[in-house]
């Protein structure tokens, strides 16, 4: 069993659900923790930070009014405005976009992304949220493993005879064209066409949407 810290921390809390704030509220008053505010939206947490300059600051991802990722971009402006401001993230889902800019923050010191399951695991939260006050980094381990899947390569499968056929359907050539450039047959780059579209994982669809996905990709990388 957990047990009392050596000293208290202030903290702001959001979160739009009444029960979970609630929970939470009474989880960390019983382990010698004071919330000195705890606010349901993204507007509301900034004012509190303002107001109350709390030791850390814990929100939720979604919160109103559009309960997508109000509550992360908060968190993003408020470490981008006090980079020693120490936050730790809860999340039903990992947001990967907001999640690595968060991260990035500051010097990445005093920050921390959790999904919620790991506050029914009290010790682990517990831990998390002291570590993270206290200027440490964690973060979830399947946040860890989506972030390193969005940062791969999505061209890394390709050989590079692909990749120069993928560049010449990005320019805008068609096969019969690309076939002339590489001085292959139409049914050469048909097939390495097939095998750019199987290897990026595109999901089926007609051809020339496929394609067109498929460059998108490339450019995206």
């Amino acid at each position: 069993m957990p047990t009392a810290p050596d000293s208290s921390l202030r903290i702001v809390l959001a979160e739009d659900s009444v029960l979970l704030r609630e929970g939470l509220i009474g989880l960390l008053a019983r382990f010698g923790h004071e919330v000195v505010a705890a606010v349901g939206d993204a507007d509301a947490l900034r004012d509190a930070v303002g107001e109350h300059d709390p030791d850390i600051v814990v929100t939720d991802v979604r919160m109103p009014p559009g309960f997508q990722d109000e509550g992360l971009r908060a968190a993003v402006a408020l470490r981008a405005e006090r980079p020693a401001l120490p936050v730790l993230v809860l999340s039903q889902y990992v947001q990967r976009a907001y999640a690595a800019e968060l991260l990035d923050a500051g010097d990445g010191t005093g920050v921390g992304y959790l999904l919620k399951d790991r506050v029914g695991r009290v010790g682990e939260f517990l831990d998390a949220l002291t570590r993270v006050a206290a200027g440490g980094t964690v973060v979830d381990p399947e946040v860890v493993r989506q972030l390193l899947r969005r940062r791969r390569d999505p061209l890394e499968a390709l050989t590079p005879r692909e990749r120069e056929v993928l560049g010449l359907v990005a320019e805008g050539h068609s096969n019969g064209a690309i076939a002339r450039r590489l001085v292959v047959t139409e049914a050469a780059v048909g097939k390495h066409i097939g095998n750019i579209l199987a290897k990026l994982n595109l999901p089926p669809a007609e051809d020339t949407h496929r394609r067109v996905l498929a460059v998108l990709t490339y450019l995206r990388a």
